[in-house]
């Protein structure tokens, strides 16, 4: 038997992440994509910019992630 919660004007849905997590997330999100994009094309394969740039870009693009999950959001202030 689990418990409905109410739903009342002073009750506010309490999210996990702040906005900055989320901010954080999207841009980590589009540095991976951009690191992908960079692994694409006809060049070579040992080409400089698949096999040391795009890693790096990619690696970023996670380790932002993390970041992004693991930093601790302010509460906002009424």
């Amino acid at each position: 038997m689990s418990q409905k919660p109410t739903s009342t004007p002073d009750n506010k849905v309490q999210f996990v992440f702040g906005k900055s997590n989320y901010q954080f997330l999207v841009i980590s999100i589009a540095i991976v994509i951009i690191g992908f994009a960079l692994m694409t094309g006809d060049t070579d394969i040992y080409d400089f910019r698949k096999t040391v740039l795009a890693p790096i870009v990619v690696l970023a693009g996670f380790a932002l992630g993390f970041y992004a999950i693991l930093k601790k959001s302010t509460p906002k202030s009424h």
